[in-house]
């Protein structure tokens, strides 16, 4: 049976398990909620089909099993593996992916390179991805592709299938037309996002954003522009919008643009951190801090996070504030990156010298009080949040991120309404969530001036902020987002006028 539904996505939705010597395909605990909603969808459809790639040796190719079936109650659906050897995932998705397109889609265009970049891999490779969907696919599915890894597997799809319905969901941010533009392969990239039926971004500006960009390279005609959603700021801050372009015309063809951020799940959060062992978790960190203030700071390690500027900030608000020493602890956990990518080494030796620098300074062996505690080995999802539950400030100011799902998981682990966020106006969710101290984390002053009124604000206030925050979080949930894409593409049809 051909499949209604095609969702592309590099990551496979389960985990393999070996039991007894065979392989058992379980379904996947993602903290971020994102794939179970991804798999969510293929509760309202007889077939489907999800489609990622899978790294295996040159041996391994012979008798690989390229369909896998999971069963999971209520889901009815395939996962079509597309092999791919070492030499093929490093070139697409180390080298092309993360040292080409990754700096750019953050806005770090020092960073970009060409030089090492296989092109004709990732056309490749988003040629598979296709031609999977292509054959998977019946004639009236609809095929959802996600993130820019798979940049060019729509227009690939609409050669092939030229009727199909076609979706694109971008995770990350999508820069503005100056930056976006010194990619060499621009034009085949917004080709490809304009073959598709809808495009979807996480905020407003990054759906601008898109738009600036195809109207600065092909002939783009702007057909319906509206107010931004309810729950999105409109004005006052960087990444603010006060309306939003929602279709645009190409070629004949209509392409819907939608921006509606990602959310979290907080009933699961909720169900994790009531446990009596994340409980327990919580309470033994508190002792374990003897009344500090505690501040946490989570994320991967990558130069986009703002590691050292947090830093930095936390050592001069040290030199300024010596009645603080001994009184605040600052938690850094940041996930160690995958071996082999330079520029992540880079940062990784950047953030245990300035760890390293602030202690060695300001550590009191006298009192057991060590300043900076990192930690760059993975955490469970359980004890991740225990921590958020136990500190009083979540510290999340990256330079540039899509959305920034931590700060909503600390927001739903706060249950006495108290604790305080410090967000960079430079994040997804800093539209979403005013209530939050922004700031700007390419200022010193801004950063300064945030930390202070972090460490200073009244218990009301806190509850004030965080309560509002909560309701955001709680009613625009990841469920929320599962409902308006149902909605949207349930309205949507390949629209094509002829010219």
């Amino acid at each position: 049976m051909k499949s209604s539904l095609v969702i592309l996505y590099h990551r496979e939705p389960y985990d393999e398990v070996i039991e007894n010597g065979k392989v058992n395909y379980k379904p996947k605990k993602s903290p971020n909620g994102i794939i179970p909603t991804l798999k969510s969808f293929f509760k309202s459809v007889n077939q489907g089909t999800w489609i990622a790639w899978k790294q295996v040796t040159e041996e391994q190719k012979v008798d690989f099993q390229q369909r896998v079936t999971v069963e999971e109650h209520g889901s009815n659906y395939t996962v079509q593996r597309i092999p791919l050897i070492e030499q093929q995932v490093r070139d697409f998705y180390h080298i092309t992916s993360k040292e080409a397109f990754w700096p750019i889609l953050h806005s770090f265009p020092w960073y970009f390179t060409s030089e090492t970049t296989d092109w004709e891999n990732f056309q490749l490779i988003n040629r598979k991805f296709a031609e999977a969907a292509c054959e998977e696919a019946a004639d009236d599915a609809l095929i959802w592709v996600h993130d820019y890894n798979l940049w060019l597997a729509p227009k690939y799809i609409r050669e092939m299938k030229p009727n199909a319905r076609i979706a694109f969901f971008h995770h990350t941010p999508f820069p503005s037309v100056d930056i976006f533009n010194v990619l060499p392969w621009r034009g085949e990239i917004v080709d490809s996002l304009l073959c598709c039926d809808i495009v979807g971004f996480h905020i407003p500006r990054y759906a601008e954003n898109f738009v600036n960009v195809a109207r600065s390279l092909r002939e783009i005609d702007v057909v319906k522009i509206e107010p931004v959603p309810e729950h999105i700021t409109k004005v006052g801050i960087a990444l603010a919008e006060p309306e939003v372009t929602t279709q645009i015309r190409h070629q004949g063809q209509l392409v819907r643009i939608d921006s509606f951020p990602v959310g979290t799940s907080p009933e699961y959060i909720k169900s994790l951190v009531e446990k009596p062992e994340t409980q327990a978790l919580i309470a033994s960190i508190k002792e374990k801090y003897q009344g500090r203030k505690l501040i946490i700071a989570a994320g991967r390690i990558d130069y986009v996070k703002g590691h050292r500027q947090m830093l930095e900030a936390f050592e001069r608000l040290l030199e300024r504030r010596p009645d603080l020493h001994g009184k605040v602890s600052f938690i850094v956990s940041c996930v160690a990156p995958a071996k082999g990518m330079q520029i992540y080494d880079t940062t990784k030796q950047e953030i245990e010298q300035l760890v390293g620098k602030i202690n060695g300074r300001f550590t009191r062996f006298s009192s057991d009080w060590i300043p900076v505690l990192l930690s760059t080995e993975a955490l469970s999802y359980q004890s991740l949040l225990g921590d958020f539950a136990a500190s009083d400030i979540c510290w999340t100011t990256p330079l540039r991120d899509g959305l920034n799902l931590v700060a909503k998981e600390y927001i739903v682990t706060r249950q006495n309404r108290d604790g305080i966020l410090i967000l960079s106006e430079f994040l997804g969710a800093a539209v979403e969530l005013p209530e939050a101290i922004l700031t700007n984390p390419y200022s010193v002053k801004s950063m300064d001036n945030a930390i202070e009124q972090a460490l200073e604000m009244p218990m009301e206030e806190q509850k004030q902020k965080m309560t509002k925050m909560y309701e955001t979080v709680w009613k625009y949930d990841v469920r929320c987002w599962a409902y308006h894409m149902f909605e949207l593409f349930q309205n949507t049809t390949h629209d094509v006028v002829s010219e």
